[in-house]
């Protein structure tokens, strides 16, 4: 019996021993895997660039003296780079557990034979929920009463009509997105009695239908009392939220953003937060994270902020594990990889 070597590179959200058990459940029977757990320091000290590649946390140096003699890893964010890839050519597969391999050199990769592998969807669940918190959140003022209330203050004047919040029910929600989050959310929030408009180009309108109404963002915008992002940063949808959509909306709106920060201009949010033309605002993802000491945002009132992070949580780290895990026993049964970020290397 053949045995092979995998490295679990798990941190301190995916646990290294979630990765383990996965792995042990997912492997086909008879397959002696020699696991080896590291410990990489995220989120406890933050991720960064390494090397060419983004978002990772670990060294080279530390990923080369774990991947000696190595067939296949799994990880969340250990790097793999050009010079990890020279030093260890009895690698042939690395999972990551992420939405997206950002900390993979796919080039380098392609090139020395790896096939990189990744987790779609494993946090679309909890990111939905966190963004209907936040909805709810900014809808009702909440951020501004827990602080006050926090600091000894009971603002019973929020009761004055023009401070109070708007309710979810009968209001028009306008959702820019409908992937795997978007749905989810348009759909929770039908069910709470909203009328829910999408703006999405590469949806079709029999997809939405029932939920929802695909409608262009002009539209959307006009029309919705609350909008929430959900779209994906290319040269398209690049700040394409900023002054004049803004104004655009109903006065006395909500925007709320669990996507990409670079969808929106935050300094015009804040503008419109202090004329009023927004009511209240909720954000998990900005243009620079950590978000700078003295940024308007943390100073606006109306804004309810949480640190990016929407997608996190106990059912995501399992889902991530289980899905790269089945990837790893896709390979060692011979069957085709699910998720494969760069198929050329398959189809060698």
């Amino acid at each position: 019996m053949t045995t092979t070597t995998v490295v679990a590179a798990g941190d301190h959200f995916v646990l290294p021993g979630l990765f383990t058990r996965e792995l042990r459940a997912a492997a086909p029977g008879g397959a002696d895997l020699d696991i080896r757990e590291i410990q990489l320091p995220w989120p406890h000290t933050p991720f960064g660039r390494v090397a060419e590649v983004d978002e990772a946390s670990g060294t080279e140096e530390e990923m080369i003296e774990a991947l000696c003699g190595a067939r296949v890893c799994v990880t969340q964010l250990a790097p793999l780079t050009e010079r990890i890839l020279a030093a260890c050519p009895g690698l042939e597969l690395f999972c990551v557990s992420r939405g997206g391999p950002v900390n993979a050199d796919l080039e380098a990769a392609t090139r020395h034979g790896v096939a990189v592998c990744y987790a779609p969807g494993r946090n679309a669940v909890a990111t939905a929920e966190h963004t209907l918190a936040l909805i709810l959140a900014a809808a009702r003022g909440i951020g501004d009463v827990h602080t006050d209330l926090k600091h000894g203050v009971w603002r019973g004047d929020y009761y004055d009509y023009r401070s109070c919040g708007i309710e979810i029910e009968n209001s028009v929600v306008g959702l820019v997105g409908f992937g795997a989050i978007g749905s989810r959310v348009a759909r929770v929030l039908a069910a709470m009695g909203a009328t829910v408009l999408v703006h999405d180009p590469y949806v079709k309108p029999e997809v939405v239908e029932g939920i929802a109404q695909l409608v262009p963002l002009g539209e959307l915008l006009r029309r919705s009392r609350i909008v929430s992002l959900h779209a994906r940063v290319t040269d398209e949808t690049r700040g394409m939220i900023g002054a004049a959509e803004i104004a655009a909306m109903p006065p006395g709106s909500v925007l709320v953003n669990c996507a990409r920060g670079a969808l929106l201009d935050y300094d015009a949010v804040c503008d419109a937060l202090d004329s009023g033309q927004l009511a209240g605002a909720g954000f998990d993802v900005f243009p620079v994270e950590p978000v700078p000491a003295g940024a308007r945002l943390l100073s606006t009132p109306g804004v309810v902020l949480t640190p990016h992070i929407a997608g996190g949580s106990q059912e995501v780290a399992h889902k991530a594990a289980r899905i790269v895990a089945g990837e790893v026993g896709r390979f060692l049964r011979g069957e085709p990889l699910a998720h494969c970020a760069n198929p050329d290397v398959l189809r060698r």
